[in-house]
């Protein structure tokens, strides 16, 4: 047997905060060292953070990353660790990962295949290295290679793939087992979408199996930058077997996975790879890195690849019925418990509407401290946000909850006892500080300003919008004053369906620093909602106290109460409407395609019903794109989205599918 230790380490960083990432990444390889591990991998672009933006252009941040990279290689006496940072190369720009060695920067490899779809544009930043180059830089007055590299880690050879470099069809790693690899390291910085971890352990586990090596995942943590959230997962992989694994939406600074491997095992089920001819030549990315292995004893063999022990463990709701609602629900409570933090903010406020949007935002902050407290403890969840939490609270959840969150409910003279009712209970059984007030004085003084300059009425009969909307925006300006009062980030509540068609009111219900909900269809926001009402997360349970929401239909209360406003009637079923954007948006069809997507989907609706529907979307989607450039950043949870920072960009000025839309009548 020859047993090494692996491991893989989450990192929760933040762009450009230099102290910050350096004491993460240092606490963890002391951390791998006390452990006895040998090899550790730490993810893409861990130095800098990976949502540097456009700073990634700025000489000072690639200086000050491999400035940090020099600071940690005294910390690795005695152990390999591979970080991520931005290294120029000549004039280009690459993402990179330093293998740092016993106290010695051994190399840095290039990532060959950049991510430029979707949330990325790493193609914006960096050049991609080409398979096989290798090229070095001068560090400290020493010539350090660069490129496509293989490094002999004491006898045991090691390659890296970063991210991308593994999730194309001619994976890097081929290249690099066919010179020899015995394991390889998976840096990333993936961002978390509804089941996207299946496709990440796919590419661990059977990338292990038939390239006859050992993997090692690990993946970036929390919300770095604003709207991408990243699952922190971490994985290794063995022929074909997963032998650790962490756990997901961790809201502690990092999680670190290890497991023992046998290098002798490894080599003797990788013949055909031996086989290619390439092993045993000249290989001039062959990089000679010494270290003396840490011991790893004879007893921990049962955990090596062909053994039948296994440390790989996962959350019981990983593999349950509700996993979506899980992941929905863990993903945006570490979305907000990071951005309420690296903000700076005293918490958050919601204007609570008694409807479901509101309700699900107050419910995820909820479920923030509900969720913190049990993995960190209560003092442990107070001390991650000092600005916020005092130790006299430390011990009282609901305390917590009232310290974090503030709930208004801002009435008009349309709005209902219902929806009244609601939003007190709702605020009452998570324990938010609430309030009540009317915003009718402030409406009835810009209706009366605005007609007495115009010189006419303004009346429902021929300004309806204009009511509707002024109502909303009377909201805006309190709720403003109580977030500014308290210092604290102020929630929008719109979702991504509204966001869709515009069906949200400029400086209004819009109003906010963060968007949590608008990533998310209504739709599933109304399933997750009656989910929260009787079962819950594993761990926390219902809130029973949602049934009053989840009773009503959807509904803005803007206009007078006998109209029966409801949001379905205004717009069309938001099951339809999430069916056709995501075929228009996510898929990119034209009206026509989508209109022959829905009759077998929708068999219930008249075909005339549909191509209503259809044309309403994109007349109303055409001319809303000036209010999705507005919306605050919204958090991105699923592999389609409206946020033109992050997903899907689209012309403010445009023809509104006019030809398009006619062919659609015509037929």
């Amino acid at each position: 047997m020859q047993l090494i230790r692996l491991a893989a380490a989450s990192l929760n960083q933040t762009p450009m905060d230099w102290r910050g990432n350096f004491d993460r990444m240092a606490a963890v390889i002391d951390a791998a060292r006390r452990q006895g591990v040998g090899l550790l991998c730490l993810p893409e672009l861990c130095v800098t953070a990976y949502g540097c933006e456009d700073m990634h252009f700025s000489p000072a941040v690639r200086s000050r990353a491999l400035d940090l990279v020099q600071q940690l290689l005294p910390l690795t006496d005695g152990i390999a660790v591979a970080v991520g940072l931005p290294i120029a190369v000549g004039p280009a720009l690459f993402n990179g990962q330093a293998m740092l060695v016993d106290g010695r920067l051994a190399g840095i490899v290039c990532k060959q295949h950049l991510a430029n779809e979707g949330i990325h544009y790493e193609a914006r930043w960096f050049e991609r290295w080409p398979a096989g180059a290798v090229d070095s830089i001068e560090v400290d007055g020493r010539r350090v290679p660069v490129g496509d590299l293989l490094f002999d880690i004491g006898g045991v050879r090691v390659g890296i793939e970063i991210c991308r470099d593994a999730w194309i069809a001619e994976r890097t790693g081929i290249a690099l087992a066919r010179r020899g690899a015995d394991v390889l390291l998976n840096p990333n910085a993936s961002h978390f979408a509804f089941g996207k971890c299946d496709i990440r352990r796919r590419f661990v586990v059977e990338g292990s199996r038939t390239l006859g090596v050992a993997t090692v995942h690990c993946n970036a943590l929390g919300n770095e930058s604003g709207r991408s959230i990243y699952d922190g997962d971490t994985m290794i992989a063995a022929l074909g077997r997963l032998v650790a694994s962490g756990p997901r939406f961790s809201l502690a600074d990092s999680q670190l996975s290890s497991a023992v491997v046998d290098v002798a095992q490894l080599r003797q089920n990788r013949t055909r790879w031996m086989e290619a001819g390439r092993v045993g030549k000249q290989d001039a990315g062959l990089v000679a890195a010494p270290l003396e292995w840490p011991t790893v004893p004879d007893t921990e063999g049962a955990s090596a690849p062909l053994g039948s022990a296994s440390s790989a463990t996962d959350a019981p709701w990983e593999s349950g019925p509700h996993r979506k609602e899980e992941e929905f629900a863990r993903a945006v409570t570490l979305g907000l418990f990071d951005y309420l933090r690296k903000s700076r903010a005293n918490g958050f406020v919601v204007s609570l509407s008694g409807g479901v949007d509101s309700a699900a935002v107050a419910t995820l902050c909820w479920l923030m401290v509900r969720l913190g407290v049990a993995e960190l403890g209560q003092a442990g969840f107070a001390k991650r946000l000092p600005s916020v939490c005092g130790a006299q609270e430390a011990g009282d959840p609901r305390g917590l909850v009232r310290r974090l969150l503030t709930c208004v409910y801002q009435s008009t003279r349309q709005s209902g006892a219902a929806t009244q009712n609601a939003a007190r209970g709702v605020a009452e059984a998570i324990g938010a500080e609430f309030h009540l007030w009317s915003v009718d004085a402030m409406v009835d003084a810009f209706v009366g300003v605005v007609g007495e300059a115009t010189g006419r009425e303004i009346d429902w009969q021929t300004d309806d919008v204009a009511l509707q909307n002024i109502q909303a925006r009377a909201r805006g300006p309190g709720v403003w004053l109580l977030a500014n009062l308290k210092n604290a980030l102020l929630l929008t509540t719109s979702n991504r369906s509204e966001a869709s068609v515009g069906y949200a009111t400029m400086d209004g219900d819009t109003c906010g620093g963060l968007a949590p909900v608008a990533g998310i269809d209504k739709h599933f926001l109304r399933h997750w909602l009656r989910w929260m009402e009787t079962a819950g997360p594993a761990g926390v349970g219902p809130l029973p106290a949602l049934a009053a929401i989840n009773a009503q239909r959807p509904t803005a209360e803007l206009r007078p109460a006998a109209a029966g406003q409801t949001d379905e009637a205004d717009l069309m079923p938001y099951d339809v409407l999430d069916a056709i954007e995501r075929s228009a948006i996510r898929d990119k069809r034209s009206p026509a395609e989508v209109l022959a997507t829905l009759g077998p989907e929708f068999p219930q609706h008249e075909r005339s019903e549909l191509r209503g529907w259809v044309e309403r979307f994109f007349k109303l989607w055409s001319a809303n794109q000036w209010k999705r450039e507005r919306y605050a950043p919204a958090l991105h949870v699923d592999q389609g989205n409206v946020d033109p920072k992050t997903w899907c960009r689209f012309p403010i000025l445009n023809g509104g599918f006019r030809a398009e839309l006619e062919e659609l009548e015509g037929g």
